[in-house]
This record gives structure tokens, sequence and C-alpha cells, in this order.
């Protein structure tokens, strides 16, 4: 059992700082886009950039916080009695581990409220549906807050007693929100992307609507990674750690590809779906040549 403990938190560690690179150069790129676009900022495209920093430095304090507490146990205190299983169990609840558990919190609550935004902009405003991914969303925040306290206490552990419990039903909260957006991003993309493919055709709708498209806006990466962490957690496996640090992992990498999309300007907008979007493309498809994102309104996925 320490074995598998110690190999997933081991395999863990190694997805983190490969992850964390690849988060890195899309950070940059978003970037970078960001300032290519001078001329054409819109009044949000400030507010992602922060957004992407801010995200960015949760992240590396999550990333952090795991190689140091790797460092501690398998090199600083490699002669800790019990050796580095008893030495992870007595300092799961560290002050950098908790640290690095407020920064997942926050991270976690920033990218729910970035695809409950999302959803409703794919949603064309439509407030219904997002009745219950914001119930969610404010039982997340409670349950993030008594995860933190009992698992962060003197003699908390995260993976057992009341920390454990109450960290599930948190996971169960967040996780659950995210295969919801998830679902009503997916369905409302597809649905406009057959509704497409039956007016116009399938190479038309090809241009808009994408596999790629559908992955990221929906975040799906980030869900999948989310179920599979709380089906091993519910199941009590060790490898939980692992899915934990992707999942970790992802709810940063997958919003900072959606920016990414947003600022290229070729994200998901409240006019995709517009029927003046759906005329211009049949005009588009008669015509020999294309025509621009910036003069569909950007809207192209």
């Amino acid at each position: 059992m320490s074995d598998v403990l110690q190999n997933s938190f081991y395999i863990g560690n190694v997805f983190n700082s490969i992850l964390y690179g690849v988060e890195l150069m899309l950070y940059f790129n978003t970037m970078q886009a960001y300032l290519e676009k001078q001329s054409e900022h819109r009044p949000s495209d400030k507010f992602y950039m922060i957004f992407s920093t801010i995200i960015l430095f949760l992240i590396t304090i999550f990333v952090a916080t795991q190689l140091l507490l790797a460092q501690e146990m398998w090199i600083i205190n490699a002669g800790y009695p019990g050796g580095a299983l008893a030495y992870f169990l007595a300092h799961v609840s560290a002050w950098y581990q908790t640290m690095g558990s407020v920064a997942s919190l926050l991270l976690q609550l920033m990218t729910d409220g970035l695809l409950i935004h999302r959803c409703l902009t794919v949603w064309r405003g439509s407030y219904r549906v997002l009745f219950v991914p914001c119930c969610l969303w404010l039982s997340s925040l409670v349950f993030g807050i008594l995860d933190l306290i009992t698992s962060g206490s003197p003699d908390g552990d995260f993976f057992e007693g009341l920390a454990a419990r109450i960290g599930l039903v948190y996971f169960s909260l967040t996780i659950g929100l995210n295969v919801i957006t998830t679902c009503l991003i997916c369905g409302r993309i597809i649905f406009y992307a057959r509704r497409m493919r039956n007016h116009l055709g399938l190479e038309v709708s090809k241009a808009y609507f994408t596999t790629v498209a559908i992955i990221v806006e929906s975040a799906l990466p980030h869900t999948l990674f989310g179920i599979a962490f709380l089906v091993s957690l519910g199941l009590g496996s060790n490898t939980s750690i692992l899915f934990l640090s992707l999942y970790g992992m992802f709810t940063c990498i997958s919003p900072q590809m959606l920016i990414l999309r947003v600022v290229r300007r070729r994200a998901w907008s409240a006019e995709t779906a517009q029927p003046t979007t759906l005329v211009f493309a049949t005009r588009s498809a008669a015509a020999p040549s294309t025509t621009s994102e910036t003069e569909t309104g950007g809207s192209v996925v």
C-alpha cells in the first residue's frame, strides 16, 4: 500500500512539472496574442489577462508545495522513523501543504466561475440554466472552507476521518458542477453544429464547430480527470493522489486554453448562434472567397 501511495505521489509530481511547462507556454502565448491585438482590444480582454496571471500564480504555489513535500520526505528526512510514508502522513497538514490547499481551492473556485460565465455566454444569457451550477458553486465554497479547516488542523488528515469525509463532499460538489457545465456547453455547441449542418452542409459547419472547440470550450479534460479522481477517492484507492495532481493541473490548463481562444477571437461568443451569423455563413458558403473572423464578429469556433 505504501509503495502505491509513494509511486502515485512521485508520478503526480512528474506530471505536475510537465504540465506546469504546458501552462507557462499557454500563458505566454495568451499574453503575446493580447499584445498583438492592441488595436482590437475588448473590455473583457484585460480581465482575462488578470485572470490568467492569478491562476498561474495559484498553480505555481500548488506545484511548489507538492515538490517541497517530496523533497522533505525523500531527501531531507530520508531517515525519518517509519520511513517516507510515516513522514508523509505526519506532515500532510504542514503549513506549506495548507497553503497549497488554499491556492488549490481559490483556483478551483475561479475556474468554476469561469465555466459558469462561459455557460451563460453559450446559452445566450439564459439565466435559468445557471441555477443549479450557481448553487453547487456556493456549496463548494462552504465545504471547501470546512475542508481546509479540518485537514489543516494539527491532527487533521486529508485521507482519513472527518477531513476525508468533508473532502469527499467538497470534491463531489465541485466535480458535479464541472460535469453539469461541461454537458450544458457541449450539448449547446453540438445542437447548433447539427442545426448548421442540416441547413448549410457539413463543410460549412466544420468551419464553425470543431472537436477542438467542443473540448476546449467545455473544459472537458478538466472534468474527465475530476471524475477519475472522485472515483478513486471514493474507492479509497491510493492512486487518488495521482489523479488529484492531474485534476489540479487541468484546473489551470483548461481555462487557460479557453482564454487563449477568446483572445485570438476563436471562442464562442454571444453572436455565434445569432440568426445573422447563420445568414452570413450561408452567404459565405455561396461566395468563392472566405471572410475573416473579424468580419463575423469573432465568433468562428
